[in-house]
């Protein structure tokens, strides 16, 4: 189910609004890659895993993190609230553009930092190898579309 969610939100979503748009509106690719994963991977990926963190921060820890201890669930729950307010950043660029920008940076470098801490992670489980490449994914995707 984590990696069916993560496929959606983070490349068919995306990928199905870019095309929309891009057929309905056209304009340059760039600004709609941008725009779109910014919208779904942080706006709603990130929103979603902070609602799952603050309701259930059980699974984060234990799923992810492989960690029992009920006292590392508060701390799952104040990453909770990280990622809450990431997320509504992220939709509020649909409505504030000039949010867009901010979300992608913020988005961006928590993916980056979270992503590389996953990475140095030397016994990874499958469910924290699925958030380390998508995690890393998105960052290339900004970086592609900065750099475009």
């Amino acid at each position: 189910m984590y990696l069916a969610a993560i496929l959606v939100l983070m490349l068919i979503a995306p990928l199905a609004s870019i095309l929309v748009e891009a057929l309905v509106a056209g304009g340059a690719l760039a600004p709609l890659v941008l725009k779109w994963f910014v919208v779904w991977g942080v706006g709603v990926r990130l929103g979603l895993a902070g609602v799952k963190q603050v309701t259930q921060p059980a699974f984060t820890a234990e799923t992810i993190f492989e960690i029992s201890d009920p006292k590392a669930q508060v701390i799952v729950q104040e990453l909770g609230f990280a990622n809450i307010t990431f997320g509504v950043l992220g939709l509020l660029s649909l409505a504030f553009p000039s949010f867009l920008v901010p979300a992608a940076v913020g988005g961006g470098l928590f993916y980056l930092l979270a992503g590389v801490k996953h990475a140095l992670r030397p016994e990874k489980n499958r469910t924290e190898t699925i958030a380390m490449v998508s995690d890393l994914g998105i960052v290339a995707v900004f970086a592609a579309a900065a750099l475009l």
